[in-house]
């Protein structure tokens, strides 16, 4: 009985002994993990970190900067931004706002190049949104007629399901040149007005646009967009316009037109000088 008590207890203490290995395992893993982090803090990516300092640099105007900014996003200028160097609430919503715009823009364009329509509208971004300019000779309507052609029809196909996805309200104008309208329309107001609500209810009956997002609106020739009697002149006021309606306050949508000067001037800076100063 006691050999057999002797070898239980030494059994038992030699397991205890073993305890060890598993706390030393566990401050192994703890020290490696360590390690790890100290590892990827301590390694940064120059060429990332230089595209930060030119975007920065140049958003803010603070330096002339040798290099062409590469860096995506909406250039602050710096009016825009305060004392501290951060930008102001509004001026904060203003870039959100022309970022989401410029991104519906790249969404309309993609799904008309699917088609090969890419060169059939024209895009606008100021303080109202973003306007999609509906211009062509015979391309969306002949003269004196607010019947939609066949490509009218698949551009309209095409940008509803971009305008789908977000939920402005939609303004829809109508446009006629100079020329006296012949019958049936006694004004070119009927005529302009007309030609808006084709696009209308394509949108809304085709495009399945929620119709409390839409409304028409016909201006007649009384905002022409080019001078003269030219085909090429007529062709361009013969248009619809359809306007994607911002929804920030005021102050906000006062700014978006600053931020889009800023950004055509910084394009334009480096693609003729490969500088953005």
């Amino acid at each position: 009985m006691a050999a057999r008590r002797k070898r239980s207890t030494t059994s038992s203490e030699h397991h205890v002994d073993e305890r060890w290995m598993a706390s030393y395992m566990d401050m192994v893993t703890v020290l490696m993990c360590m390690f790890i982090v100290l590892f990827a803090m301590s390694t940064v990516d120059a060429n990332k970190f230089q595209e930060l300092k030119h975007s920065l640099a140049t958003g803010f105007g603070v330096v002339k900067t040798q290099k062409v900014d590469t860096a995506k996003g909406v250039v602050v200028p710096p009016d825009y931004v305060g004392k501290d160097g951060e930008m102001t609430d509004a001026s904060q919503k203003a870039a959100l706002e022309l970022a989401e715009l410029e991104k519906l823009e790249r969404q309309m364009n993609a799904a008309l190049a699917a088609q090969g329509l890419q060169n059939t509208v024209g895009y606008d971004i100021d303080e109202r949104g973003l306007t999609v300019h509906l211009v062509g000779a015979n391309t969306f309507f002949a003269t004196n007629s607010t019947q939609l052609t066949p490509v009218a029809q698949r551009v309209l196909a095409a940008i509803s399901g971009p305008l789908n996805t977000v939920g402005n309200q939609l303004a829809i104008e109508g446009h006629a040149d100079a020329r006296p309208p012949q019958p049936p329309f006694a004004t070119n107001w009927e005529l302009s007005t007309g030609r808006a609500v084709a696009v209308l209810r394509d949108l809304v009956e085709h495009g399945h646009v929620a119709g409390t997002r839409v409304g028409a609106t016909g201006y007649g020739d009384e905002r022409p967009t080019a001078t003269g009697t030219s085909a090429a002149a007529l062709a361009q006021n013969r248009r619809v316009d359809i306007v994607v309606v911002s929804a920030q306050p005021d102050d906000v949508r006062a700014l978006i037109p600053g931020l889009v000067a800023a950004q055509k001037h910084a394009q334009a800076s480096a693609g003729g000088t490969g500088q953005v100063g």
